[in-house]
């Protein structure tokens, strides 16, 4: 929704190449998602990285098949992307040679807001503070914190995780609630999610604080929509992303609400 990306075919090979500049709007800086795609290649977790300068880059081309949220459903492909959710947390950052950089949804919330005055906004950053408030102090680890369906493919063999835009250090739980929140993962498919990345059973502040980020995963994408219905970028139906989101926000927010504490 914010590059282009084109499969190039030559006498090497296949390759895709992704234009796209810096989206400061989005605190999307290029040449950072140039280094944790490297790093992301080191560890085994993304394609090679082939050529990058400044607005370019072109990466190896992956055979295989996008994931649809009704993919993500199936218990086997959902316990699968778990362990390389846990992989990106844990083997990036030694690999990651650049300055550290840090994503959090509320922090994203309050900055899209500064730019969004004449929208009705006032009731959302209400909720983006109390939920803020009533979790826990952050452990981090290096989150993806863009979990598409169609930001991993499957090859036939293995899993491959792209699109590393918003990749910065975060909640390790976000990139949980994200994938979740992206795909309508709920009941039993959210305890496969959990259970797999933990490998244990969860406890229940551990399901506390995923419910709340559940919530501020949908916050943070309206603000992003709402956002980009403002900027020149990609031909796509903002305006009509925006209103897909507030439905669905407005249902997690009800579900989160009447659930209540524990």
């Amino acid at each position: 929704m914010t590059n282009r990306n084109y499969r190039v075919d030559d006498n090497a090979g296949s390759h895709v190449v992704r234009l796209g500049h810096d989206l400061p709007h989005h605190g999307v800086d290029r040449t950072f998602e140039q280094a944790v795609c490297q790093a992301a290649h080191a560890a085994g977790l993304s394609p090679a990285i082939e050529h990058a300068e400044p607005g370019v880059m072109v990466m190896a081309y992956v055979e295989g098949r996008t994931l649809e949220p009704d993919t993500l459903r199936d218990v086997r492909t959902l316990s699968a992307v778990s362990p390389l959710i846990r992989r990106c947390h844990q083997e990036i950052p030694p690999l990651l040679n650049a300055p550290a950089r840090t994503f959090c949804p509320f922090e994203s919330v309050r900055r899209y807001a500064v730019e969004l005055r004449n929208r009705h906004i006032d009731d959302l950053l209400a909720l983006n503070e109390r939920l803020e408030r009533g979790l826990p102090p952050p452990e981090t680890a290096f989150g993806h914190n863009d979990l598409l369906a169609g930001n991993l493919i499957d090859d036939g063999r293995r899993l491959w995780l792209i699109d590393w835009d918003y990749a910065a250090y975060s909640r390790p739980l976000f990139d949980l609630a994200n994938l979740a929140t992206n795909n309508a993962l709920e009941g039993h498919l959210e305890r496969v999610l959990l259970e797999s990345y933990f490998q244990r059973v969860p406890d229940e502040a551990t399901w506390e604080e995923y419910r709340a980020l559940r919530v501020a995963s949908l916050l943070r994408e309206t603000f992003w929509s709402m956002m980009s219905e403002l900027l020149p970028t990609a031909d796509f139906d903002y305006a009509g992303y925006t209103r897909t989101n507030l439905a669905r926000l407005d249902a997690e927010r009800r579900r989160y609400e009447r659930r209540g504490p524990s």
